[in-house]
């Protein structure tokens, strides 16, 4: 079921009278169609809500961030989405190793046998493709969904209890040039790295350690490995430990492969700044890679992000959310974008729902799920930094073999449990060893 904005005609060359909270057609007003988005406005659509998303952009769209991690699997299990994706032509995954700088593989970190259940097979995903699943899902499960919506501004006007200013709901911008207010009980952020509420709010904590930045391309028929070891994720050293390739393997012979190093590393202090240049610059100082792709096409542009590692200071406030890339953005590294992105889109969506039902959509109840997403994510960063300060998985295993699991469990993205906190201590024993070597 889909509906349209009451009076909303977009042959309108006028202006059409803003709705009432009375006569909106929807409670949840949803920013974004990525992951995060459609997650939350799925999900609260399932309890019977009635569900607005607003994207900018005409799906399909590129996007970077294209290795899931198996803990994805019980969220898009309650999407609906597994049979979708079962379907699809998107590689299978069941791995991640690590290269060395020297080019020497390391044991595989095999999923399944560490969790021998179906969620331990996950997938690669091309992100266009991927992202316009979720949307479709969304709109299968009763989301109205408005592509080319442009969100200009979420409203605020003040609390009757006295807590301050609440989202009302949103100015809309349409192709045509119309606009509408719509109004709201809850606005859900989930404009990604846009960063609607979190720049007007003056949210946003930039992390202090990682001031990283990406360089990355496409290429066809690049080496792969075979079997179970296909689809691996490959996370390849650069020389003296610099910087790091991701090498994944897509569906139709195409490998994403992109270096990601400090900042002024990559892109100051160089001879050029040729992005073509400088790419080819630290594959030569990947042993690891060069055979992969000596025999390979390249096939897209170079892309670039820079220095994308934040937070904000909270989740939420009276009548509105923030999920993923709209609260915060980690690393590349280990893949945990879109687990991070599809788990705030679920814990968001239940407290919404929560909210709605109780009559409640304060800070307080929609921010309910603040603290657990935040040690999760928090373990996460531990184990980016602990890599890029030097820490050798190969070292770790050999001197802690009963520890593997729990290293593999983060690795899956199973960071909501306590017992994963087991590897911290030894892993700083690790790093305190070679850093006297």
């Amino acid at each position: 079921m889909q509906w349209e904005l009451a009076g909303y005609n977009a042959s309108m060359d006028i202006q059409p009278k803003p709705l009432t909270t009375q006569e909106s057609p929807v409670e949840v007003v949803v920013i974004g169609g990525g992951p995060s988005g459609t997650t939350t406005a799925t999900l609260i659509a399932q309890q019977g809500y009635r569900v607005a998303l607003y994207e900018r952009e005409k799906f399909p769209r590129f996007h970077i961030g294209e290795s899931l991690i198996p803990e994805t699997y019980h969220v898009l299990e309650r999407l609906q989405m597994l049979p979708k994706l079962k379907k699809s032509h998107f590689v299978k995954k069941h791995s991640v190793q690590f290269v060395n700088q020297h080019g020497k593989l390391s044991e595989p970190f095999y999923f399944f046998d560490n969790k021998p259940h179906e969620s331990s097979q996950t997938w690669q995903v091309l992100r266009s493709e991927f992202d316009q699943l979720m949307l479709n899902n969304a709109r299968d499960h009763g989301v109205a969904v408005h592509e080319g919506a442009h969100v200009v501004e979420v409203l605020f006007e003040p609390d009757a209890n006295g807590a301050g200013d609440r989202a009302s709901g949103v100015q809309v911008k349409f192709e045509n040039g119309s606009t509408r207010t719509v109004p709201a009980r809850v606005v859900v952020d989930a404009s990604g790295q846009s960063t609607l509420l979190m720049d007007r709010m003056k949210l946003r904590q930039w992390d202090p350690l990682l001031k990283k930045a990406a360089l990355w391309t496409y290429w066809k028929g690049a080496y792969r490995d075979a079997g179970r070891d296909e689809g691996a994720t490959m996370v390849l050293q650069t020389q003296d430990k610099a910087g790091w390739f991701w090498y994944i393997p897509l569906h139709d012979d195409v490998v994403s492969v992109g270096v990601v190093a400090g900042h002024d590393y990559l892109f100051k202090n160089r001879a050029t700044k040729d992005h073509e240049a400088i790419y080819f610059e630290e594959v030569a100082r990947c042993p690891g890679l060069q055979p992969r792709i000596a025999n390979a096409e390249r096939v897209a542009p170079f892309r670039i992000l820079k220095e994308y590692s934040y937070r904000a200071t909270q989740v939420a406030g009276n009548g509105w959310v923030l999920v993923g890339d709209a609260f915060g953005f980690l690393d590349p590294l280990y893949s945990s974008g879109v687990l991070l992105a599809l788990k705030s889109g679920q814990l968001a969506a239940d407290a919404i729902g929560a909210g709605l039902a109780s009559g409640d959509t304060s800070a307080a109840a929609l921010g309910t799920w603040q603290p657990e997403f935040v040690r999760g994510m928090e373990r996460m960063r531990r184990l980016v930094c602990a890599y890029y300060e030097g820490f050798s998985f190969g070292r770790f295993v050999k001197a802690y073999p009963h520890l593997k699991g729990l290293v593999t469990d983060l690795l899956i993205g199973d960071l909501f449990k306590d017992e994963v906190d087991q590897v911290w201590e030894p892993m700083e024993q690790i790093r305190r060893e070679m850093a006297t070597e």
